[in-house]
């Protein structure tokens, strides 16, 4: 498991961290998270994307939560730099960061989220941006992930319950 990590900064955020191996070219991810047929694919459905720096963000996510709640992320491109950072600034999910690097026929992906974190959130936030990433990667394999059930997904809750208790 490519286990994501979790501080908390000095000023009381949380930050999360992945870093991944992808076999595909760092051109292939960049297309993964900037077009939006594709990061239906792994992540949620980009309602709007305006890929330039201020540009407007609006990601929702095709699942919802015990009560029905469906998860919307809304803000701003903070940082496109094609083809290696892409960053949102966002209402529910804070600073979204992607940093891309290649690596001989692959990339090395770095992804971030810095936000306010209630302490009965980090596992299932952790869990969740780990469950996308794996996600993110079958899709480049040419698979199409299940965003409504998320399959898989209370096997890597459990996983990161045991490490942030």
């Amino acid at each position: 498991m490519n286990e994501g990590t979790l501080e908390t900064r000095p000023d009381g955020r949380s930050h999360l961290r992945f870093e991944r191996r992808i076999g595909h070219p760092v051109d292939r991810v960049w297309a993964a998270l900037t077009e939006p047929d594709r990061i239906r694919q792994w992540l949620a459905s980009a309602d709007e994307l305006d890929l330039r720096e201020g540009g407007a963000v609006v990601l929702r996510w095709l699942n919802t939560d015990d009560e029905g709640n469906t998860a919307i992320a809304r803000g701003t491109v903070s940082v496109v730099d094609p083809p290696r950072v892409l960053e949102f600034d966002t209402d529910i999910h804070g600073v979204l960061r992607w940093e891309l690097e290649p690596e001989g026929d692959g990339t090395i992906l770095t992804f971030s989220s810095t936000l306010e974190l209630p302490d009965e959130f980090r596992s299932k936030v952790l869990a969740g941006w780990h469950w996308h990433l794996d996600a993110l990667e079958r899709a480049l394999d040419g698979e199409t992930a299940d965003l409504v059930e998320l399959p898989g997904w209370q096997d890597v809750h459990d996983a990161y319950v045991s490490a942030v208790t």
